[in-house]
């Protein structure tokens, strides 16, 4: 094998890495945030009482769930402008993220809603407690702490996930990597090290989902 290892143009280009390496968990947080949201949103929609909200909540979990997320990033980006809806390469990366994401946990956390026991919302309302307390307190909180690992697992198929921005040229860490390679034609050091980070963004963000599930979901003690 005559090739030889040079992880030097690795070092000249740490900037870009590290730029990368942020972009990259800045569409994580931000998508996570929105996709929760969202994803909750919708979850309340396949069990609205209303057929149509159904239907919709329906078509939008399916649709998402079962295409393939590139196409989805590529309507988001390339399609929608041809409605006049023209977004930025950063947001439409954002928005593909979230609405893919949104779907699953829609699904994820509807598991953990209908795991419950069918009194506990009678339970609630015999102690008094009103509507909002009902659904954060009594419904919400005990079913994501349910489904819990389900989530965080797809929190971090999110972060993975956005590896594939870089096919519309958001300046994640794939995107870098992609550039240093064509600059140095280094392939083997350039996505080694970034598989490295992808590797330690994914151990960290999982350490720090179970540093949050410890503290905002565990049973008080006396």
């Amino acid at each position: 094998m005559g090739y030889q290892f040079d992880f030097t143009v690795i070092w000249k280009s740490w900037p870009l890495l590290l730029e990368g390496a942020l972009n990259t968990m800045y569409y994580t947080v931000v998508s996570i945030l929105i996709a929760m949201v969202l994803g909750t949103l919708v979850m309340l929609g396949r069990k609205s009482k209303v057929a149509v909200i159904r239907i919709l909540s329906r078509v939008f979990i399916e649709s998402l769930r079962n295409t393939p997320f590139l196409v989805q990033l590529f309507f988001v980006y390339f399609g929608l402008p041809s409605l006049g809806i023209k977004l930025s390469i950063e947001t439409a990366a954002i928005a593909a993220l979230s609405l893919n994401t949104a779907a699953y946990i829609a699904e994820v956390v509807r598991g953990g809603v209908d795991a419950l026991p069918k009194g506990q919302i009678e339970a609630g309302r015999a102690l008094g407690l009103n509507g909002r307390q009902i659904f954060f307190d009594v419904v919400l909180k005990p079913s994501l702490r349910a489904v819990y690992p389900g989530l965080c697992s797809q929190f971090i198929l999110l972060l993975l996930m956005t590896s594939i921005v870089s096919s519309i040229s958001a300046p994640d860490l794939t995107y870098q990597a992609l550039f240093i390679e064509s600059r140095y034609f280094r392939s083997f050091e350039a996505f080694f090290t970034v598989t490295a980070i992808y590797l330690f963004l994914s151990v960290t963000l999982s350490s720090l989902l179970r540093v949050i599930g410890r503290f905002y979901f565990s049973y008080p003690t006396r």
